[in-house]
């Protein structure tokens, strides 16, 4: 889909909506995505929170590190 057929699509989803609570609270999220700045939440992170998830990233890619989605959901499944 190009970025014109989007922008139609999008109007047309806007105008869709009456619901004056739902419209405000996608206005709020649209408008902080767009003034959201790129790797603004890794910059609050400390250096040693930076280097913890450079490090479960790099372990990530070796697959005997990672369990099923299903064995994760059964050691979780209290939470879910």
């Amino acid at each position: 889909m190009k970025a014109l057929e989007l922008k139609k699509d999008f109007h047309k989803l806007i105008d869709s909506i009456d619901n004056e609570t739902l419209l405000s609270e996608f206005y709020s999220l649209i408008k902080r995505k767009i003034s959201a700045k790129e790797g603004n939440l890794w910059n609050k992170l400390t250096k040693k929170e930076q280097e913890e998830l450079n490090l479960a990233f790099e372990e990530s890619k070796n697959p005997e590190n990672l369990i099923s989605h299903e064995d994760m959901r059964k050691k979780h499944k209290k939470w879910l």
